[in-house]
């Protein structure tokens, strides 16, 4: 073999690599990586005509996609991945994922799809994890999710849904189901029996913040349940769950925080319908009956068959007739709080056993939250404290008029025209605590210097002066002694310490 021929046998080797290359190459403007191609933010209205069969994961997010047609997947065994997120899709093609029952992940969020029929997925039964958040989604067809018995996740956030067929996610049909993420989404209200009967690993995961809930008692009582039971969808977005106060939408509320807008709800409106663990909200010293009803005492005489058992929030076990005084247990199960306190608060276990069928028993949870009443305290704190204001004023009133303190005592003497006061005589001394407003105008002037006063009201110092009578001070008045208001049934003896009076100011 010449070294021509040495050369030839390689280039027509490589020859035939680069045909099959092309053949099943990398679409033009795509990137392929092992078993990886990625289309992102190309501006494709429509996907490549020809995608290699080994492809595992497609990526065609970031583009101009309006419309998923049939059997565009159909030549990919292999696909486990399939990300189509912000494009312009409005709607599924039935069909369009023939032959994807290997399908584990699809990523359709950020797009413009508006219903979810339930023909979209229906041969995606291998499907694990399915994103539709941040779309335009009004409705979910009741069986839209039938045929996805391995969903695990499913993500519904930031649409415009207003209810969701929970009915339709059973235990049987959705057994790994564990995240179900309908947050920030328009729903007023909530089908509480159907939620009841979602599996407990569902309800765990049921992500519900961020809506437009009217703010009810039995929807409260739910989240509080979760509250208790550490569910991650509450603990981790607790602020974030908020209600509507009589539907207002500018009344929202964060109902954890503000918990006083459901103290008037009664123990039983908190019960939720059909579920098998009850929720009751109480006060603090009200009395608390927790039923223990269970399937096994439905039928004629069988409670008589039964035995029951309580465990308290303590793990204390609780039997007829009870313990403590606390707590009070009836021979049909009913177990009551006496007075109920915060520290009460906690789940009840109820275990009923069938003395029949040893191996028999069934069990029932009670949650029961204890609240002070906030509001009735502090409307009665309120009042109390306006009616001792009232009375506090009304005493200090009646003080100043009957009780005005005065170191001298004043007496009437014959009228006589007063001396002068000094700044050291015992005259300025009383006549600065013995005076009171006028509300009439003077009628006449009296002595040297004295001038009437324009004013309305005016001051009446009555100055006394110091003479010992019989061991005791006599006044000097500066108005007449048979003025009328002087005219006293007590006579001299008594202290006049303020009068009304007609007389000018002495100045």
């Amino acid at each position: 073999m010449n070294v021509a021929q040495g050369v030839a046998g390689p280039l027509m080797v490589s020859s035939i690599l680069l045909q099959l290359a092309g053949v099943s190459g990398c679409p033009s403007s795509c990137l392929c990586t092992a078993d990886i191609l990625s289309c992102g933010a190309q501006g494709l209205e429509q996907l490549p005509a020809q995608i290699p069969t080994y492809i595992a994961t497609l990526d065609f997010s970031h583009n101009r996609l309006a419309r998923l047609e049939e059997g565009e997947f159909a030549g990919l065994p292999r696909l486990d991945a399939l990300r189509i997120a912000h494009n312009r899709l409005t709607r599924i093609s039935p069909g369009a994922f023939r032959n994807s029952s290997g399908l584990r992940h699809l990523d359709l969020s950020s797009n413009e799809l508006h219903v979810v029929e339930q023909h979209y997925f229906l041969e995606l039964v291998g499907l694990e994890e399915l994103l539709l958040f941040n779309n335009r989604i009004t409705r979910v067809e009741s069986k839209a999710l039938t045929g996805l018995s391995s969903l695990r996740k499913a993500y519904f956030s930031h649409n415009r849904l207003t209810d969701f067929p929970f009915f339709s996610i059973q235990e049987h049909s959705h057994p790994s189901l564990h995240t179900l993420d309908l947050s920030s989404n328009r729903m007023p209200k909530l089908p509480l029996e159907d939620i009841a009967a979602l599996p407990a690993a569902v309800q765990s995961g049921l992500f519900l913040h961020n809506n437009t809930l009217i703010c009810e008692c039995a929807m409260y009582a739910m989240f509080r349940r979760w509250e208790q039971r550490g569910y991650g969808s509450v603990r981790d977005y607790r602020e974030e769950h908020t209600c509507l106060v009589y539907g207002e939408r500018r009344a929202s509320v964060r109902f954890f925080q503000h918990s006083r807008f459901f103290q008037n709800c009664s123990a039983k409106a908190q019960s939720l319908p059909g579920e098998p663990a009850l929720s009751l909200l109480a006060y603090e010293g009200d009395s608390v009956l927790l039923d223990c009803r269970t399937s096994f005492g439905r039928g004629r005489g069988r409670r008589q068959q039964l035995s029951y058992l309580w465990v308290s929030p303590d793990q204390e076990y609780v039997v007829p007739p009870g313990n403590n005084g606390s707590l009070r247990m009836f021979a049909n199960g009913s177990l009551e709080i006496v007075a109920a306190r915060r520290q009460d608060s906690g789940v009840y276990l109820c275990m009923a056993l069938d003395r029949r069928q040893p191996p028999a028993n069934e069990s029932r949870e009670v949650n029961v939250t204890v609240v002070a009443r906030h509001g009735e305290d502090e409307s009665f704190n309120t009042g109390f404290t306006t009616l001792l204001g009232c009375v506090v004023s009304l005493v200090l009133v009646l003080m100043y008029l009957y009780l005005t303190p005065c170191q001298c005592w004043c007496r009437r003497r014959p009228p006589a025209p007063p001396p002068p006061a000094t700044a050291h005589s015992p005259g300025n001394e009383c006549s600065a605590q013995s005076s009171i407003l006028t509300p009439t105008p003077p009628a006449t002037t009296e002595g040297p210097g004295r001038k009437a006063s324009g004013n309305s009201k005016h001051v009446v110092f009555l100055e006394p002066i110091k003479e010992v009578q019989n061991g005791r001070l006599r006044a000097t008045l500066a108005i007449p002694p048979d003025h009328p208001k002087l005219q006293h049934p007590r006579g001299d003896t008594d202290s006049i310490t303020s009068v009304f009076s007609d007389t000018p100011i002495v100045p």
